[in-house]
Formats: C-alpha cells, sequence, structure tokens
C-alpha cells in the first residue's frame, strides 16, 4: 500500500515537535509539506522551530511554509508560559539551514488539494485552526476533495486547559474552528479527553533518553520542559503530549476509541468562547459532523512513539 499523503499544520511547541518526528519517522505516511501557524508562540518562532525540528531529523527534503500570523479575528493568545519563550525550551537547537519556502501556506494546502487527486490528501493541523479555515475561505471547492482532516483540539469530559470551557487550539481562533467544523470534510477529533491519558510519566521519558541516539535526547530534554508546567497545574506523573496522538491515530486508529457526533464551536459566549459544544450522548438532532476520540490505549500509544523514534538519526 502506498504511504499516506500528509500536510501537518503546526505551531511547534514541543508537543508539536514530536509528533512532526513521529511523522517523519513512520514510512506509511509521505509528508507533502509542514505549514506553519501563530498559535503557542508567534509566526516567526513557529516557523523557525519547524525548520529545526526536521533538522533534528535530517529531513532537509520537507519544504516548509509559513502561514497566518494571526486569528480570523481577535488578537492572538500564545502559551509561553508552557511552552517557554523559544516554543522549544529545554534543548538548545542550532540555527536552521533549511530555508522557508516562498509560497504562503494557505496557497500551498489550496494547491495542493486542488492538484492531487480527490481523497488523497489528508489535513493534520496540531495549532489553531486558521490556515485551514483561510484556505477553505478562499477556495471552497477544496473541501470535497480533502481525504479527512485530523486534527488536536477541544474536549467534552475535560473540558478546557486555557480557560474553564476552551482547549487551547480551539479558544486561539473559534472562528477559524468553526469554519473547519462545518465544511463538511470527514474531520477526527483528538480531544483532551485522549491526550490527558497520554502522560509522559518518568518511566516513559527514560525509555525515550534510553534509546541512544539524538532524536531521543532531543526529545527527553523538551518533554523534561514542557512537563513542568502541566505536572504542577493536574498535579499528575507527567505532563499530556498532546499532539502526536493525531498521528499515531493515522499509524494505527486501533489505539483509539471515540463516537461520530455533532460537534459546534461557541463564538459567541465571553464565558464559554472557543468550546466545543460536543453532543457525546447524541441529545440533539443536529448532525454529526466529526469523529470524536474518548480514549486511547496509552502504553501502545507510547511503545508506537518509542519504537518510531528509535529509527531517526
Amino acid at each position: 500500500m502506498p504511504p499516506r499523503k500528509i500536510i501537518i499544520d503546526t505551531d511547534p511547541g514541543q508537543d508539536d515537535a514530536v509528533a512532526i518526528l513521529l511523522a517523519l519517522a513512520s514510512p506509511e505516511l509521505e509528508v507533502l509539506g509542514i505549514t506553519t501557524v501563530a498559535g503557542n508562540i508567534p509566526l516567526s518562532l513557529t516557523s523557525l522551530n519547524a525548520r529545526k525540528v526536521v533538522e533534528v531529523a535530517e529531513r532537509r527534503d520537507i519544504p516548509i511554509y509559513a502561514g497566518c500570523d494571526a486569528p480570523m479575528k481577535q488578537a492572538l493568545t500564545t502559551a509561553e508560559h508552557v511552552h517557554g519563550q523559544s516554543g522549544l525550551d529545554g534543548y538548545e537547537l542550532p540555527e536552521p539551514a533549511l530555508p522557508l519556502q516562498d509560497t504562503h501556506a494557505v496557497d500551498f494546502i489550496i494547491d495542493t488539494l486542488r492538484s492531487a487527486p480527490a481523497g488523497t490528501v489528508t489535513l493534520c493541523p496540531l495549532a489553531p485552526l486558521t490556515n485551514i479555515a483561510t484556505a477553505l475561505q478562499r477556495a471552497p471547492d477544496i473541501a470535497p476533495r480533502i481525504a479527512e482532516i485530523v486534527l488536536m483540539g477541544g474536549a467534552y469530559f475535560e473540558v478546557g486547559n486555557i480557560t474553564p470551557a476552551a482547549e487551547f487550539n480551539i479558544y486561539v481562533d473559534p472562528e477559524a474552528a468553526e469554519i473547519v467544523f462545518g465544511c463538511g470534510a470527514p474531520i477526527t477529533v483528538m480531544s483532551l479527553d485522549v491526550t490527558h491519558r497520554l502522560l509522559v510519566t518518568p518511566p516513559r521519558v527514560e525509555a525515550i533518553a534510553a534509546l541512544g541516539n539524538r532524536t531521543g535526547e532531543v526529545v527527553a530534554g523538551w518533554i523534561g520542559f514542557f512537563e513542568r508546567f502541566d505536572t504542577a497545574k493536574y498535579g499528575s506523573q507527567g505532563a499530556p503530549l498532546h499532539d502526536p496522538s493525531t498521528i499515531a491515530y493515522l499509524l494505527d486508529p486501533t489505539l483509539f476509541t471515540g463516537r461520530h457526533i455533532n460537534v459546534e464551536i461557541e463564538t459567541r459566549s465571553p464565558l464559554t468562547r472557543g468550546m466545543t459544544v460536543a453532543d457525546w450522548w447524541g441529545v440533539s438532532d443536529r448532525p454529526a459532523n466529526a469523529t470524536f476520540m474518548g480514549d486511547v490505549d496509552a502504553p501502545g500509544f507510547f511503545a508506537l512513539l518509542t519504537e518510531r523514534l528509535a529509527v531517526l538519526p
């Protein structure tokens, strides 16, 4: 079977970086390009970090495209308090040699979906959905050409992590999320209900650090920095590793369980702006528009992640 063609849309972020490395370590996936967006940190840093990450994997063949530098309708909220001022605090990496592409990320997404056979390109957003929504707004014809959108964002039982009601990626640009969830393409959601089960406990970090390659050393450094915030916040044994869940789903969907339900995005209420209103119990008459994941085989996920990171330099 030929590899699945994907575009990763991202705002690295330590967990984004691990997701990118997982994809680049997996022959089942062909990364057509990486698009960056403002989110965890401003666009200039997300673009810089994406270039650094592909160089960790020694994959300078992967093109990187900078995208939108602000949400569609509100000021940018960032998360340096979680990821550090660089977004990749925890391991010092050199300045990358790989240049950014001249093409804007949104144009790359549109052009790729229009030129590829319909149903052959999957979008993997790990970040606020500004780039994806802008592409859908500019070129509505691409929506039926998307094979699937597998995104990290939202929550139901876990509710919110940036406000009491909202998960960070959706909160940063809820108008963009509203467009994406209404576009009609198949959508799979890796929510906080999943990612809060993927805790980077000390034994899991030690297993990655012990791989004996530079990638394991780098990833262990990132996770060691990243976990200090969430461990203090949640009182857990480790931080949730959010974004790699999207790539793991593409590699082994049997690790995850969920429901095909209706998901709407709250954009108006000041108290619940950015909330994913997930009809988990089927109490509305709104049609299902997303497969919303609610549980995961955490040991299986970390076994997969560790195995794949081991093949990188």
